[in-house]
């Protein structure tokens, strides 16, 4: 691991553009990815994770977890942590997802991702972000 940081964020749309701005400014402070492709990808997918706490994610939860962590070999790794119960994954229904599109972005995107189940504590969704070869 190279750097890692963490914040908490309110559950509050506005939260989508801090933790976009906060991931990408992480990033640039520490000189990870100078020619930008991780960093774009990263706030692009912090965004969704993000809006999916801010929209399915436990109502009496004021706050969520933002964790973003920069590897030697130029990969980051993004997790969005809430004290909602895991949930299995939107089935499709006539060809389209009723809802969970932005997991599908992320599926796309993303090297690799998947979801840590917290127990009592909720759940974490994480990203891996490779650079390009």
């Amino acid at each position: 691991m190279l750097r890692r940081n963490s914040f908490r964020l309110p559950r509050h749309p506005a939260s989508v553009g801090l933790a976009r701005h906060r991931v990408r400014d992480h990033l640039v402070d520490w000189g990870h990815d100078p020619d930008g492709t991780v960093q774009d990808d990263a706030t692009l997918l912090v965004s969704e994770l993000v809006t999916n706490v801010i929209r399915h994610g436990a109502i009496l939860e004021p706050e969520f977890e933002v964790a973003v962590t920069a590897l030697a070999d130029g990969s980051c790794l993004l997790e969005v942590s809430d004290e909602g119960v895991l949930e299995p994954r939107p089935r499709e229904v006539g060809g389209s997802a009723e809802t969970g599109r932005g997991l599908h972005l992320v599926e796309q995107i993303a090297s690799a991702w998947g979801v840590w189940n917290r127990g009592a504590h909720g759940k974490t969704v994480w990203a891996l972000l490779r650079p390009p070869v």
